[in-house]
């Protein structure tokens, strides 16, 4: 019989926090980290929000305990930081201690600082040391620098599916475990802004000028963040011999891909309703047993459209309380998938159902709306967390309650 698989440790840093207890108190508080950005030189500087971890790089080499030197981008010292936390809450000091793996997501990689050098690197007449940014853009980059610094060595491995990038590195780290290959996989995420994705996704006409409405009819576009986040991963067997605190267990899993468009979902939804389906059954829950949704909810046209009509198909007229925590922290790409399984299992530790904030408007096409404000003292057992990329890359997990 397959291990469950248990969540031992969690780490994260976004524009609402530098840890996970510091955005639980912003998640409560109701304050979003939506603004506009002080690191990156652009022309959409005061004109399109964004959600950026409020650091300097000088001050992230400090968060991520490591002294300032080539070679580490913002994405590597976001992705230092937030894996830190999650050894520690693990009670991990060695990482070699057992054999443990290391499964990374990112989509810029090191394009935040290759970037700034773009039209060097592009000029043939034009030398110099900015050649050196070049090996820094691979996305594996900051999962080799991460693994180096904390001293992985036994499995490492590099996902990018856009959008869906980490919540595909916590399935690939939970399948490892389930196949007996390793006993403790470290999986999550990181990713910095970068004004290569800021204009990208302004091209396709996707951003909003405003802060982002999830689910709501006047929605306009989505909102970038960024940030980092991971999560350990034990077997049963290994967290009970090891003694370890179980946070919650990931019960289920599902990543499908509808091919439908490059950057579209299916009108209908048909990916993210398979991928919910599919992750129930594994999980072994019931339709009924799901008390909260934290939904992909990017605000844009098509996604919100897709993923609740594919809600209403799964659960008919009973869907679950459901939210987009995006207005909190952008839609921070690969990171986003750790980011909200983390929330996922802050809502079922204390109880709690996010607001889906800067909803006025029910969306004409569904006959759902999201919960817009703080629920408090809620029995949450199981949560759905969805996260969608380009292509329809489309992944759900399962988070649930620890029952002994």
């Amino acid at each position: 019989m397959a291990e469950r698989v248990f969540i031992t440790g969690m780490g994260m840093i976004t524009a609402i926090g530098d840890n996970v207890a510091g955005n639980l108190k912003q998640l409560q508080l109701q304050r979003s980290g939506l603004g506009y950005t002080s690191y990156i030189s652009t022309i959409y500087k005061d004109v399109l929000p964004v959600a950026e971890v409020k650091h300097a790089n000088d001050a992230l080499f400090v968060l991520a305990d490591i002294p300032q030197q080539e070679g580490f981008t913002r994405t590597t010292l976001l992705g230092l930081t937030a894996l830190r936390e999650a050894l520690q809450q693990a009670g991990i000091t060695d990482v070699q201690s057992v054999p443990t793996g290391f499964v990374n997501a990112s989509t810029v990689g090191g394009m935040c600082d290759t970037e700034k050098v773009y039209f060097d690197i592009i000029n043939p007449e034009k030398t110099g040391t900015f050649l050196k940014y070049i090996d820094t853009l691979d996305c594996a980059d900051c999962t080799q620098r991460i693994a180096d610094t904390v001293g992985f060595n036994e499995y490492i491995a590099t996902i990018s599916t856009a959008c869906s990038s980490s919540a595909n590195a916590l399935m690939y780290g939970a399948r490892m475990i389930k196949q007996g290959m390793l006993q403790r996989v470290v999986c999550g995420g990181t990713e910095a802004l970068t004004r290569f994705t800021l204009n990208g996704f302004n091209s396709l006409k996707n951003v909003d000028k405003q802060f982002c409405r999830p689910f709501d009819q006047q929605r306009t576009g989505l909102n970038l963040g960024e940030g980092a986040a991971y999560l350990v991963l034990e077997s049963e067997s290994f967290a009970r011999a090891n003694n370890s605190r179980i946070l919650a267990e990931l019960s289920g899993y599902c990543n499908t891909n509808e091919a439908f468009h490059p950057t579209s979902p299916s009108p209908d939804g048909d990916g993210a309703y398979e991928a919910m389906k599919a992750a129930l059954a594994m999980s072994g829950r019931t339709l009924e047993e799901v008390d909260y949704i934290n939904v992909h909810g990017t605000a844009t046209l098509n996604n919100d459209v897709s993923e609740g009509k594919a809600l209403e198909r799964l659960f008919g007229e009973n869907v679950p309380l459901f939210s987009s925590t995006k207005p909190f922290t952008g839609h921070t790409l690969a990171a986003a998938g750790a980011i909200e399984a983390i929330y996922s299992v802050l809502a079922i530790r204390n109880g709690l159902i996010f607001p889906n904030l800067n909803f006025s408007e029910k969306m004409e096409e569904l006959n759902i709306t999201p919960v817009t404000t703080l629920m408090e003292n809620f029995s949450v057992n199981n949560v759905i967390s969805n996260s969608f990329g380009f292509g329809g890359n489309n992944a759900s997990l399962v988070i649930s309650k620890y029952e002994g």
